[in-house]
C-alpha cells in the first residue's frame, strides 16, 4: 500500500531526476508535485537544458537508468511491448542497461555470513573480493569450494529488496492515478504493467528461484550432450546468494575468441537455435534473455547456458497459440491468424473484419518471399504493430516470449549471415502440430474435457443455491446493456406515430362516409356542405395513407 510519508524521499528522488531529464510535465500530470508541495519540499521546475535536444524516448531512458534497477527492469520490460509502445520508444529502452559501480566486498559480508551461518573464508577455499561482473540486483564473485572446484557467488545487493518495494509501491500508485484520471494512458495498461513488473521483479530478488530455474533447465536438457547447464550448489544457496558451478569456455560476445578456438559458427548458431526452440515449443519453460553475454561455448561446438533470472513460461493452451501463430506466419495463411488474435483480445471489443483484412494484408506481403529469406523478427514487429493498432494486449507471457524469438534470430545471424530462425523452426513445428493428433493427445484433451464438464455439473447445485440466497438478501444484481439503444427508441416513436395516424386516418374515412350519408343540409355553389367535409375527409385520409406506406417503405430500408 502506497504511503506518501514514508515513502516521501523516495518519491523526491524519482521526481527530482525526471525533471532533470526534461520530464518535469509528466511530475505535474501525476499530481506528485501537489504531495511534495504539501508536504514542504521545494521543487525547482526549471528543466535541463543538455537534454533539450534529446527524444523523449531518449531522456525516459535516461532518467531510468538513474533510478535504478526497478526502472531499467521497467524499461526493460516495455522494449518488449510492441503492442503497446511505438517502435521508436521500444528500440530506445530495449538499449537500457543496469550496469552500476559495484558495492564493496565489505558490505556484502553480513549477508554472507547471515546466509551461510558463519564467515564464507571458512567454507569456500578460495574467494575473490572483486567481483567479475556487477548488476543492479546482485553482483558476482569467483570463488572456489575446499575440494578445489571453482564456483561462482551471485550475491544480492544490501537493501536493494527495501528500495524495489517503495518504488514498486510509487509506480502501482501512479499507475492507478492514471488509469482513473488520464483516459490516454488507460491504452497502455499502466496497472497491468506495474503488476508484471512486480512479479518479475519478486523472482529475481530471490536468488534461490533463479536457481531452481537452472535445475528445471538442467533436467530438459540432460539427454542432450551438446548442451551444458551449471550445477547449483544447494548447501551454500539461498534467497540472498546463489553458489553454482563456474563454466570455463569462451563468451558468446567474444566472436575472435570463437574463430581462433576452432569452433564452428554455424553449428553454433544451428545448435543455439534448437535450444530455444525445444525450451519454447516443446518444454513450455524457456531462457527469456537468450543474448551473447548468457551464453559460453565450449569444445566441440558445445554451449553452456548462465543466467536464469529471467525465463518465460508457457500453459499448454498458449504453447498451442503459439504454435498456430508461428504456422500461420510461415503457411501465409490469415485465417489461423486471425482466431489466435480473437483468442488474446479477451473480453476486449474488436472490428473483427478490419483485423482480418490487416491480417490478410500481412500474409500478403509475405506470399512471395521464399521461406529462406523470411526473418521472423521482421514479421513479430508487424504482428506487434497490429496488435497495437487494434488495441489487443498481447498476454504478458508473449512479451517475453517474442523478445526471445527476436534476440535469438539477430545472435544466429550474427555468427551465420545464411541463419534462418524461420527454418528451423519448421521442424518443431510439425512435431508440435503431429503431436496434437496423437491417441495418448486426444484422450489427455478428451480426460480434461470430461473433467471440466463434470465439475460444472458437480458445482451446479452449489451455485444454484448461492445464487437463490444472493437473491433472498438482495445482493443479486441485473445488468443489462441494450446495444443501440437511442436507435431502438426512434423506432418505436416513429411506430407510434404511424399507429396514432393510421387511427385518425381510419377515423376521418368512417367519419366521412357517414356525413356524405346524410341528406340535406347547407349548400355551397349547389353542393351539400355535408357533402364537401365528406370529400375534405377522404382526401386527407388518402394523404395519410400515403405517408403511412411512405414511411414503411423507409423504415424497411433502413
Amino acid at each position: 500500500m502506497f504511503n506518501g510519508v514514508r515513502d516521501l524521499p523516495r518519491l523526491r528522488e524519482i521526481s527530482s531526476v525526471l525533471i532533470r531529464h526534461g520530464l518535469g510535465d509528466l511530475v505535474r500530470r501525476t499530481g506528485t508535485a501537489t504531495l511534495l508541495e504539501r508536504a514542504g519540499q521545494l521543487l525547482h521546475w526549471s528543466e535541463a537544458g543538455n537534454v533539450a535536444h534529446l527524444e523523449p524516448q531518449q531522456r525516459v531512458r535516461l532518467a531510468f537508468e538513474e533510478l535504478g534497477p526497478t526502472f531499467v527492469k521497467l524499461g526493460q520490460m516495455l522494449s518488449t511491448r510492441e503492442d503497446l509502445l511505438p517502435v521508436a520508444w521500444t528500440t530506445e529502452l530495449a538499449h537500457l542497461h543496469n550496469r552500476v559501480p559495484p558495492v564493496p566486498f565489505d558490505e556484502l559480508l553480513p549477508q554472507i555470513e547471515q546466509a551461510l551461518g558463519r564467515s564464507p573464508f571458512e567454507v569456500f577455499g578460495t574467494l575473490e573480493r572483486e567481483p567479475i561482473a556487477a548488476a543492479s540486483i546482485a553482483q558476482v564473485h569467483r570463488a572456489q569450494l575446499a575440494n578445489g572446484t571453482p564456483v561462482i557467488l551471485k550475491i544480492r545487493r544490501p537493501g536493494i529488496a527495501a528500495k524495489i518495494e517503495a518504488d514498486l509501491r510509487i509506480l502501482g500508485h501512479l499507475a492507478r492515478f492514471a488509469e482513473r484520471e488520464l483516459p490516454d494512458a488507460r491504452h497502455y495498461r499502466p496497472v497491468q504493467v506495474v503488476d508484471q513488473l512486480r512479479r518479475s521483479l519478486g523472482r529475481e530478488l530471490d536468488l534461490a528461484v533463479e536457481a531452481r530455474n537452472t535445475e528445471r533447465f538442467a533436467r530438459n536438457f540432460a539427454d542432450d550432450p551438446n548442451v551444458l547447464i551449471p550445477q547449483v550448489y544447494w548447501t551454500w544457496t539461498s534467497s540472498v546468494m546463489n553458489v553454482q558451478e563456474q563454466i570455463l569456455g569462451i563468451p558468446g560476445t567474444d566472436l575472435a575468441g570463437i574463430d581462433a578456438a576452432g569452433l564452428d559458427r554455424t553449428v553454433l548458431a544451428a545448435r543455439g537455435a534448437d535450444v530455444v526452440l525445444k525450451m519454447i515449443l516443446v518444454d513450455g519453460f524457456f531462457h527469456a534473455d537468450p543474448h551473447p553475454g548468457n551464453v559460453v561455448y565450449l569444445p566441440g561446438n558445445r554451449i553452456a547456458l548462465i543466467d536464469f533470472g529471467m525465463v518465460g513460461r508457457l500453459s499448454p493452451a498458449r504453447r498451442n497459440q503459439v504454435v498456430n501463430l508461428l504456422a500461420g506466419l510461415a503457411r501465409h495463411d490469415e485465417h489461423a491468424m486471425l482466431e489466435v488474435f480473437l483468442d488474446w483480445r479477451g473480453s476486449d471489443s474488436v472490428d473483427e473484419a478490419r483485423l482480418a483484412d490487416d491480417l490478410g494484408e500481412l500474409a500478403f506481403d509475405f506470399a512471395d518471399v521464399p521461406l529462406k529469406d523470411l526473418k521472423i523478427g521482421m514479421l513479430l514487429h508487424r504482428v506487434s504493430a497490429i496488435l497495437r493498432e487494434h488495441a489487443i494486449v498481447m498476454p504478458a507471457d508473449l512479451s517475453l516470449l517474442f523478445k526471445a524469438f527476436i534476440t535469438l534470430e539477430g545472435l544466429g545471424r550474427q555468427y551465420d549471415p545464411g541463419f534462418r530462425l524461420i527454418e528451423r523452426a519448421k521442424p518443431f513445428l510439425e512435431h508440435a502440430m503431429r503431436e496434437r493428433y496423437q491417441p495418448a493427445e486426444a484422450v489427455r484433451r478428451g480426460q480434461s474435457t470430461m473433467s471440466d464438464f463434470w465439475g460444472l455439473i458437480t458445482a451446479m447445485p452449489r451455485d444454484v443455491a448461492r445464487l437463490i440466497k444472493d437473491a433472498r438478501q438482495g445482493r443479486m444484481r441485473i445488468e443489462l446493456d441494450l446495444k443501440r439503444l437511442d436507435s431502438f427508441g426512434d423506432r418505436l416513436d416513429s411506430a407510434i406515430d404511424r399507429v396514432t395516424v393510421g387511427v385518425m386516418t381510419a377515423s376521418l374515412v368512417i367519419g366521412s362516409s357517414i356525413v356524405m350519408t346524410v341528406p340535406g343540409g347547407p349548400t355551397v355553389f349547389g353542393l351539400s356542405l355535408l357533402t364537401l367535409f365528406g370529400l375534405a375527409g377522404y382526401l386527407i385520409a388518402f394523404i395519410n395513407s400515403l405517408w403511412i406506406i411512405l414511411s414503411i417503405w423507409r423504415s424497411g430500408r433502413r
